[in-house]
């Protein structure tokens, strides 16, 4: 069954234009020493900052609900990594992630284009 859907869309050059307004403060402040570090392995790491930053709005739309069962923090806890086969995922660093991991099955897809970044995740509940 599913619990929760999020999905955002963020304009890449607002990630670039804060990026350079701000510099490393900026970064430093909502991405992970791995998010950034694998962003600016790429040509253009912009695109990939952007669709992070999506993805870790989409997280608290998904778990977002009125009973409030998990509290984020802020957006460096939620970390958007990848596996070797390059298939992204999401790790929280909160003591709520062994519960939120224990109930539900994260689905994360990613995917930007020009000038626009989105990202979807949906939590599913598991069976008992």
């Amino acid at each position: 069954m599913i619990y929760g859907v999020g999905t955002d869309i963020v304009e890449i050059k607002r990630i670039k234009d804060a990026v350079e307004k701000w510099g490393e403060q900026f970064l430093k402040r909502i991405f992970t020493e791995n998010e950034i570090a694998y962003c600016c392995k790429k040509k253009d790491p912009f695109p990939h900052l952007a669709v992070r930053f999506a993805a870790k709005e989409a997280v608290i739309k998904a778990i977002s609900s009125e009973d409030r069962l998990i509290k984020i923090g802020n957006f460096k806890n939620i970390e958007i990594l990848n596996h070797p086969s390059g298939k992204p995922f999401i790790k929280i660093h909160t003591s709520h992630f062994p519960l939120l991991t224990s109930h539900f099955i994260i689905h994360l897809t990613l995917t930007h284009e020009r000038n626009y970044a989105v990202a979807t995740v949906v939590l599913e509940t598991k069976n008992s």
